[in-house]
C-alpha cells in the first residue's frame, strides 16, 4: 500500500462498524447529519474525505484503485473488522472497486445511485464554473456564487460545490478539493470498476427515482457482478438520495445493516 494516503475522517457513535465514501466534489461534512442519526442506532460510524477533497491530502494521482487502496489501508489502519461500506456516485465506485479487489474486508456494501458501467464526461460545465472563480481577488462566498451561477443554475447544486471554498490561514479564499487535478483527471471519475472477482457480500443499490444514473437496463449488469444484490428505488429522490429523502434512506441503512443475508 505505498501509493496510500491517510484521509481525514469523522467517527461517531460506537458499535457495528459502518463507513460512508462521499461523491465528486463532496466531503465528510456533507454528511454530518446523517452520519449522526444513523449512529443513533447502535452503529460506529465513519465518513471519510477522499485523497484531493476535503480534509485529506492532496496528490496528482486519481483514480478508483488508488481511492480502494486508501479505504483498505484506511480500515487496516483503524483495526475496523467486517465493516458495512456506503459509497454515493463516485464513492460508489470506490465501494464497487474495493468490493472487487480486497475480497471478504466488509461485511456489506451500500451503493448509492450509481452503477458499475462507464459514464460519460458530464462535470465540463462545473469545472469550467470552478476554475473561472478567480479566488485572489474574490470578496466574498456570493461573489463566488454569481460567477457559478452563470455555469450551474441549480442554486442547491452551488451551495453544495462552494462548501469547498474556505479562508486559508493569510485570510484569502482557497479550495479545499485539489481543483486542478480534478479537472486535469475528471476523465477517470467515469470508467467502470475493474471487474476481478465477482462479488458475493450482500449487496444493496439504491437509486432514485428522478435520478437517471442507475437504469432499468443497467440491473443487469449489477445482478452479473454482484451476485447477492438488491436494487431498490426511492421514490421522488434524485441522485443526492440521501439529502432528498433522509428519513427513508437511514430506514434502509439500518434496516440492511440488521440483515445477514439477502436472498435473491
Amino acid at each position: 500500500m505505498c501509493k496510500a494516503m491517510n484521509l481525514f475522517f469523522r467517527e461517531v457513535g460506537a458499535g457495528k462498524p459502518i463507513i460512508i465514501l462521499h461523491g465528486v466534489f463532496g466531503s465528510s461534512d456533507n454528511w454530518l447529519t446523517i452520519q449522526k442519526v444513523i449512529a443513533e442506532q447502535g452503529f460506529c460510524v465513519y465518513a471519510l474525505d477522499a485523497r484531493n477533497h476535503g480534509q485529506s491530502p492532496h496528490s496528482d494521482d486519481f483514480n478508483y484503485d488508488l481511492m480502494a487502496e486508501d479505504l483498505a489501508n484506511f480500515i487496516d489502519q483503524n483495526k475496523i473488522q467486517q465493516p458495512i461500506i456506503i459509497g454515493h456516485s463516485m464513492g460508489g465506485k470506490v465501494a464497487m472497486q474495493f468490493a472487487m479487489s480486497y475480497p471478504n474486508v466488509a461485511e456489506k456494501f451500500i451503493i448509492v445511485d450509481i452503477a458499475p458501467r462507464f459514464y460519460p464526461i458530464h462535470h465540463e460545465h462545473i469545472l469550467q464554473g470552478l476554475n473561472a472563480i478567480e479566488l485572489e481577488t474574490l470578496k466574498s462566498r456570493n461573489e463566488a456564487d454569481v460567477v457559478l451561477s452563470q455555469y450551474e443554475s441549480n442554486p442547491a447544486v452551488r451551495q453544495f460545490l462552494l462548501k469547498n471554498l474556505y479562508r486559508n490561514e493569510s485570510g484569502q479564499f482557497s479550495w479545499r478539493i485539489n481543483l486542478a487535478v480534478i479537472t486535469a483527471e475528471i476523465h477517470n471519475i467515469g470508467p467502470e470498476p475493474s471487474n476481478n472477482r465477482l462479488v458475493t457480500e450482500p449487496t444493496l443499490f439504491l437509486r432514485g427515482s428522478e435520478s437517471g444514473y442507475i437504469a432499468d437496463e443497467d440491473f443487469d449488469v449489477i445482478k452479473k457482478l454482484f451476485l447477492n444484490s438488491k436494487i431498490e428505488t426511492i421514490e421522488g429522490a434524485g441522485h443526492w438520495v440521501q439529502a432528498d429523502k433522509p428519513q427513508i434512506f437511514v430506514e434502509k441503512v439500518v434496516a440492511f445493516g440488521g440483515v445477514n443475508i439477502y436472498q435473491n
